[in-house]
């Protein structure tokens, strides 16, 4: 493990130097800053097993869900999706829907863990690693803390949540919940 650590901080310092001689290396980026969101890395370059990922998560109520780029600062995986749920079947369920989803597409997890317990659920696909907490978990382990140099990805999910809270109001408008149509259908 102390020989991954080595070659770890040998990247770590290449970038770092590369950055600093000013030099554009791919994966270097060097307006990294603390919790801040990218303007650099968008949805639309994600990768398209991890969009999947975040559809799945968001179809499941998935709370508070981000995406952290770590192609700058580890060697180990390119970016974390974490996010919650509110009580253990949700927190399973969200884990289920997001490994059903990509096995349709030809991708399985390299490993599940912690899907009995379901505090901490991590989904590691290699490139991505799905992380999913229970609310207590998410906050003892404050894995946006520990990461707070990586850069936060907009994820399509947040414009979803926008235009779907936005549209709400509408649909549950009185008189529009499709009553009038099944009294029509009711009468002779």
């Amino acid at each position: 493990m102390k020989q991954n650590s080595t070659v770890k901080e040998q990247a770590l310092r290449i970038e770092s130097n590369a950055e600093a001689h000013g030099s554009e290396e791919v994966g270097a980026n060097p307006s990294v800053s603390t919790a801040t969101t990218s303007d650099n890395v968008r949805a639309e370059e994600l990768d398209k097993h991890l969009l999947i990922a975040v559809e799945a998560a968001s179809d499941k109520k998935a709370i508070d869900m981000i995406a952290l780029d770590l192609r700058s600062l580890a060697s180990f995986t390119d970016y974390f999706l974490i996010t919650s749920g509110s009580n253990t079947r949700q927190v399973q369920a969200i884990a289920d829907a997001v490994v059903d989803q990509l096995k349709k597409v030809g991708r399985r997890p390299a490993r599940v863990e912690g899907y009995n317990s379901a505090e901490w659920v991590l989904v590691d696909y290699g490139d991505f690693i799905i992380h999913v907490f229970d609310d207590k978990a998410r906050r003892f382990y404050d894995l946006e803390r520990l990461w707070r140099e990586a850069t936060r990805v907009k994820l399509p999910s947040d414009e979803i949540a926008t235009v779907v809270v936005s549209s709400e109001p509408e649909t549950n408008a009185p008189g529009n919940n499709g009553s009038e149509g099944s009294e029509e259908n009711e009468q002779p």
